[in-house]
């Protein structure tokens, strides 16, 4: 009877786990199953897995936080800005909204703008655009600005923090669906954004179905590990009997 117990309580674990994570996630999807398996697992798992297959580092710096807890998954969108006085306006600004534009549904749109911790990326106008168009986040390298808008539509952004800033006149767009470094890890276009409230992984393209089994397998192993340890009131014998902290 007890073992019925503990089994009983690890699969309701996982099936209350995956109602929870698909409670928090962005309504978004990318009609790919591959990208939309990515919705199921956590950030931290993707990254771990991502660092034992490969030696790689997947996960984005700790300094890219999110205006509200949420969670989404989808392929990037790359732009990148150079820092440049000019007086062109939003002609020099051109290539990002076309990014919004031509974007599919479920993508996920990453900007990255040289030194802009402190300049905003976007604002509500374009955040209301990325939303009407089911856009599934956005990530900023730079700062964000009109949250409260943001926050009403209820948009995912990660960025380095709200700032009242504008890039216009003082950033030109240099490119769209090229690779960047975005957080301290390099996105190529299509590559996978997995995000939610501990931060962001990164996914290559190629290697997507690999680190999904692998994520799926460690969120599997530590969600059994909690009833495990809330029957045995111990970490140790938890680690002993899994083989994984």
């Amino acid at each position: 009877m007890p073992q019925k117990k503990v089994l009983l309580t690890i699969v309701l674990v996982l099936v209350g786990g995956l109602l929870w994570m698909g409670a928090r996630t962005s309504a978004a999807h990318s009609g790919d199953p591959l990208v939309d398996g990515f919705l199921y697992v956590e950030a931290a798992s993707v990254a771990d897995a991502v660092e034992q297959l490969y030696g790689q580092r997947a996960h984005m710096s700790s300094d890219l936080q999110p205006l509200f807890p949420t969670k989404f998954a989808g392929p990037a969108v790359t732009v990148m800005l150079k820092k440049e006085e000019h007086k062109d306006g939003s002609a020099a600004f051109q290539g990002a909204l076309d990014a919004i534009d031509n974007a599919s549904a479920g993508s996920v749109y990453v900007m990255v703008l040289e030194d802009g911790k402190d300049i905003a990326g976007i604002g509500g106008l374009m955040g209301t655009a990325m939303h009407v168009r089911g856009l599934a986040g956005a990530v900023l390298d730079a700062g964000v600005r009109d949250t409260p808008q943001l926050r009403k539509i209820q948009f995912p952004v990660f960025s380095r923090g709200p700032v009242i800033s504008t890039s216009i006149n003082h950033y030109r767009v240099v490119g769209t669906n090229i690779e960047v470094m975005c957080g301290g890890v390099k996105v190529r276009p299509n590559d996978i954004i997995v995000a939610d409230e501990d931060g962001i992984a990164v996914v290559p393209r190629d290697k997507a179905r690999e680190v999904l089994t692998k994520a799926e397998q460690l969120d599997q192993t530590e969600h059994q590990m909690y009833p495990f340890i809330e029957k045995f009131k111990s970490i140790k014998k938890a680690v002993e009997e899994f083989g994984r902290i």
